[in-house]
């Protein structure tokens, strides 16, 4: 399968799930079962903060890898390790590509020229030391800054753009009134049209998706309507105030699958790798055993149409 879009529409047939699991490592939520023998380290980078991240990253994949169609991981939270976090990160993608999931680097890049070829090549070439299926950009410098990423999706990767954020900031712009009477992210989303278009695969689910939070339903529906063939990437379910009905309202009926969802994925990275009742295991064997279970209750309750 060359597309993207149809790689990612038969995962979350073949899984029954568009739950995305977001691997986010803060350091000041790695709960107790994880420090026996070592301590987080207040000195960020660190051996101890790296060892401890490594633990609990393999643990949450070995308990959940084959129960979501993608795997989402933040670079930041690796960056912050250096070096050595770096090679974590590299081996977690190389990890995950041996598998029957797929994988997002949420790493917002973007630049220009040269420089965004290197970006394009450091995540999405053959090459890759962080293989990966999909990156999510920043497109605010610009439609060139979207280039280098785009020939690359159109080698089977596939790439999601900020077009409306779930942060509060996200107002400060992507809501400005234009002068034609659009706001600033519904500008963004029409003139990424004929891209997402022109990108679609025989599912009819495009290579080129957007990230749209959860927080904000109206600004997720006006989407929708305006990018039908577009797989949304919904962060801001969750512990950032979005509820499940809102995060649902950017997905589509799978007509072929007896009216279940599918062209999106509803991203979930603390409800589901620091849920409250796995604070306080005794034995990582328990805390898995919590956070599978936890996983696998938040996708059946999303999938309740």
């Amino acid at each position: 399968m060359k597309n993207f879009g149809d790689k990612l529409f038969y995962k979350i047939r073949q899984k029954e799930s568009f739950l995305c699991l977001g691997l986010d490592p803060h350091l000041n939520l790695i709960p107790d079962v994880f420090q026996k023998k070592i301590k987080i380290n207040r000195i960020i980078y660190s051996k101890e903060n790296i060892k401890i991240v490594e633990d609990l990253c393999l643990s949450i994949l070995e308990s959940c890898l084959d129960l979501v169609p993608v795997i989402k991981l933040q670079i930041a939270f690796f960056e912050q390790l250096g070096p050595e976090g770096m090679m974590l990160f590299s081996k977690l993608c190389n990890i995950i590509k041996k598998t029957n999931t797929l994988c997002i680097i949420d790493a917002k890049r973007a630049d220009i020229g040269t420089t965004n070829e290197a970006y394009a090549n450091s995540f999405l070439d053959k090459t890759s030391p962080y293989p990966c299926d999909a990156i999510t950009i920043n497109p605010w410098l610009g439609l060139d800054s979207l280039n280098a990423f785009i020939n690359k999706a159109k080698q089977q990767k596939g790439i999601f753009i900020l077009v409306h954020t779930s942060n509060p900031g996200a107002n400060d712009l992507q809501k400005k009134k234009l002068k034609n009477g659009l706001n600033l992210y519904e500008h963004l989303a029409k003139i990424l049209f004929n891209l997402v278009e022109k990108n679609k695969g025989e599912t009819g689910l495009s290579s080129i998706g957007v990230v749209v939070g959860a927080t904000y339903r109206q600004q997720i529906i006006n989407l929708r309507n305006k990018l039908i063939s577009s797989p949304f990437l919904i962060p801001g379910f969750g512990a950032q105030g979005g509820t499940m009905e809102d995060a649902r309202s950017g997905l589509l009926i799978d007509k072929g699958q007896n009216n279940k969802l599918n062209f999106g994925l509803i991203n979930s990275s603390r409800g589901l790798c620091f849920p409250k009742k796995a604070k306080d295991c005794k034995t990582i064997n328990e805390w898995e055993k919590i956070i599978k279970s936890n996983l696998i209750e938040t996708n059946v309750n999303l999938k309740k149409i």
